[in-house]
């Protein structure tokens, strides 16, 4: 079997009914976290100890089985995008997204075993560990980058649905920040079509499903990019009620430039937010703006509810 330089499979559409086979290839450790369909847990693969996570999933919440594999199997809609994301590769999937190394079908469970970057935190944590909120120049870091992931997703029909602060992993090496997009339980393949069922989580529903009762992939995925960078820049959590209610405020803190991204990722009209190409060209993504100094200072947004 091929190996990558980092010890991780280079093919992973091999999958198993077997728990002994789970067993007997990967030690399973301690809880890493707990969602709504089910948790995961930090590990290692006997042969080398490469560091994993296993993600262990009832089969009742399994979100969608989709199509069949060329072997008769049914695939869950998390194992075949996360296939068809090891097919389409790249120097930007390794580096933006994590390996699917196996996956075990089961019968009342379905176990799924990624690489697990090591050392990593989820921004929600890493968060925490700075004070609740990041300097302008780190989140620019960091959202260039999940930019970049979601156009790489956009430009391979792949709709990941849920990107939000406890989805991203931040791993720290010498060279810098590195950012993984993680948890593809809600994702499906997008034919750029209207979306009605919205899938994610609610208290970061994009406006236009609210008005409309429908989405589309792109916009969507700008709003939640947006929904990021306000958790990462303020000491408060995003909610659309807040923003419904006219409540949200951005600080006048930041560099007018990330005041400008946050603006626009979060307009009401979808058709008037930026695409993923447009926002990647962004000036704050190409220039270090002064942050402003003084006291926390916030300017109501109010003016982009105009449309409402």
């Amino acid at each position: 079997m091929e190996m990558d330089e980092d010890g991780v499979d280079s093919q992973r559409d091999q999958s198993s009914d077997s728990l002994g086979d789970f067993l007997e290839k990967y030690i399973e450790l301690d809880q890493l976290g707990e969602g709504g369909f089910g948790f995961v847990f930090s590990g290692y693969r006997v042969e080398d100890k490469l560091p994993v996570a296993i993600k262990r999933i009832p089969k009742d919440n399994v979100f969608v089985w989709m199509f069949q594999d060329e072997n008769g199997r049914e695939l869950p809609m998390e194992v075949a995008v996360m296939l068809e994301m090891g097919n389409l590769s790249s120097a930007l999937w390794q580096s933006a997204f994590v390996t699917l190394l196996d996956w075990y079908d089961l019968d009342e469970h379905l176990i799924i075993v990624m690489e697990r970057p090591m050392p990593s935190d989820n921004l929600s944590d890493y968060l925490m560990e700075h004070n609740g909120c990041l300097k302008d120049k780190k989140a620019k870091i960091i959202l260039k980058q999940l930019v970049e992931a979601a156009l790489y997703l956009q430009n391979a029909n792949i709709f990941h649905r849920d990107i939000k602060v406890e989805n991203i992993l931040i791993k720290t090496t010498a060279e810098g920040l590195q950012v993984y997009l993680i948890d593809f339980g809600l994702s499906c393949f997008d034919d750029r079509r209207e979306h009605e069922l919205f899938c994610g989580t609610p208290d970061h529903f994009p406006l236009d499903w609210y008005i409309n009762t429908n989405y589309r992939a792109g916009p969507t995925t700008v709003w939640q990019l947006g929904v990021v960078l306000y958790e990462i820049v303020h000491r408060h959590l995003f909610q659309t009620s807040n923003f419904l209610s006219k409540k949200l405020k951005i600080s006048k803190k930041l560099s007018k430039n990330c005041q400008d991204v946050l603006t626009k990722c979060l307009r009401v009209d979808p058709e008037e937010r930026p695409t993923l190409e447009q926002l990647l060209n962004h000036p704050w993504f190409s220039y270090c703006d002064s942050v402003p100094i003084g006291g926390f200072d916030c300017q109501n947004i109010s003016h982009i509810f105009q449309s409402l």
